[in-house]
C-alpha cells in the first residue's frame, strides 16, 4: 500500500488522543511480591504453558 501526500496530511491533522488518566497510577506503589509468591507465579506460568488447550470436537464448517 502506497502512502500519498494527502494520506500523510490527513494523519497529521488528527493526532492520537492523549492516554487515559486511568493509565497513570497515583498513590502508593504496589507491594513487591515475596520470593514465595514469585516462585508460585513461575510454577503456574510454566504449568499453563505446558498444558495443551482443549480442541473443539466440531469440524470447522459446523462451528460457525
Amino acid at each position: 500500500m502506497s502512502s500519498t501526500q494527502s494520506d500523510v496530511d490527513r494523519a497529521l491533522a488528527y493526532p492520537e488522543p492523549p492516554a487515559s488518566p486511568l493509565w497513570h497510577r497515583r498513590g502508593p506503589k504496589a507491594r513487591p511480591l515475596t520470593p514465595a509468591q514469585q516462585r508460585r507465579n513461575r510454577e503456574l506460568l510454566d504449568l499453563a504453558q505446558r498444558t495443551p488447550r482443549p480442541r473443539s470436537t466440531k469440524p470447522l464448517a459446523e462451528a460457525r
